[in-house]
């Protein structure tokens, strides 16, 4: 997982041939220090059980347990959790409706071979009318942490998606951005302040392994100091391919789905935040109803761009339930996850507040529980993700 650079002759065996670079447009990847944090890859229940504590303080303190739900009223449940993807993309007006990358949606019919041809030709027609075309991204309307997402690239991924997507669960078919460099940029606003702030900036770097010439793939992931570490998660993926020997020089992408759980690499990119880039969001950011939290995913073409508000296409955005995901950077404390994470949420429970003194109720808190279970209910029934 060493950043590309132009290779002496002959190449180094941990180096991408020249034709085949990795991680254009982004910052060289600092692999120093220890692979993963100590709390990396923790059990979510405990990771998070201090946030749950502090959740029930905020509650009792602002009266009210469902006042998180009102950080972005225009959103289901304020986007805490088990919304709908295709519900928040039909919101977007103006620059963030420019800046989302071109989608479609499609509701899976009967899991038989009939219903997956009808399914077919529903998709091709709808790809059409969006003005898409192969390669697209193909990935759950309800799920989170990357859950589903893979790409398809042809008729006969698309046919292989659909066959494994449960039946009556909606899909979205999203264009794929040409982009390698992938950010994840969250975004704070008080309600009644024109603009907001940058809270988080986190650089998003797609793991590889590169070949030898004469080690199998599994023999690559185990000998890879990070990777060798989470193989937990890259073998099942690849298991059809694991007895492959790569060619001496030859890189091989572990993850496409941008989420540290399917194990991307996330660094902490504070440093390369800009006004123009904060300009940039707030201008995305008036022009989605009632929007103040909340993370933007997206590609972009070099880091030197972004900086200055341009030359990037959002492929999500998450809403109450995001967080800043710099703190997954391996040289971040606990300490300092917690610091991000208590500061986060105080946030998400002040803007709750000042929306209700604005007028907006609450959504009931049973309403979230009910889209938690079923979005819970589903990710199993995804297709793997790659």
């Amino acid at each position: 997982m060493t950043e590309t650079a132009t290779p002496p002759t002959p190449t180094p065996p941990h180096r991408p041939t020249p034709n085949r670079p990795i991680h254009v447009g982004m910052p060289p990847l600092d692999m120093s220090g220890p692979p993963v944090s100590h709390f990396e890859f923790w059990p979510q229940h405990i990771f998070y059980a201090p946030i749950a504590l502090q959740w029930c303080w905020l509650a009792l303190r602002h009266r009210g347990p469902g006042l998180a739900l009102l950080a972005n009223p225009s959103f289901p449940d304020g986007g805490m959790a088990g919304e709908s993807k295709l519900a928040i993309f039909e919101l977007l007006e103006g620059q963030a409706r420019e800046a989302m990358a071109r989608w479609t949606s499609l509701t899976r019919g009967p899991a038989d071979t009939i219903g997956t041809a009808q399914d077919m030709e529903t998709a091709i027609g709808l790809m059409a009318a969006a003005d898409l075309s192969f390669p697209v991204v193909a990935k759950p309307d309800i799920g989170c942490r990357g859950v589903g997402v893979r790409p398809v690239r042809s008729r006969e991924d698309l046919a292989a998606y659909l066959e494994s997507f449960p039946q009556g669960a909606r899909l979205i078919l999203q264009e794929m951005v040409e982009h390698e460099a992938e950010a994840g940029v969250f975004y704070v606003r008080l309600p009644g302040e024109k603009t907001g702030r940058i809270f988080s900036l986190t650089l998003k770097y797609f793991p590889h392994v590169i070949g030898d010439g004469h080690s199998t793939l599994a023999e690559l992931i185990a000998a890879d100091p990070r990777a060798g570490l989470l193989q937990h998660i890259y073998l099942p993926r690849h298991r059809h391919r694991l007895d492959m020997v790569l060619p001496h020089g030859e890189p091989f992408r572990l993850a496409f789905a941008g989420s540290h759980s399917r194990g991307t690499i996330f660094r902490d990119g504070a440093a390369y935040i800009t006004q123009e880039m904060e300009r940039a969001f707030d201008a995305i950011a008036d022009s989605i109803p009632e929007f103040y939290f909340g993370r933007f995913d997206l590609r972009f073409e070099s880091i030197e761009k972004l900086q200055r508000g341009e030359g990037f296409k959002l492929v999500e955005i998450n809403g109450a339930g995001g967080e800043a995901t710099h703190i997954w950077d391996r040289k971040t404390t606990l300490r300092q996850a917690y610091a991000t994470l208590f500061e986060q949420n105080r946030l998400l429970f002040e803007i709750g507040a000042r929306n209700r003194r604005r007028g907006f109720r609450a959504p009931s808190i049973w309403n979230l529980w009910d889209a938690y279970k079923r979005e819970k209910h589903l990710n199993p029934l995804y297709p793997v993700t790659q």
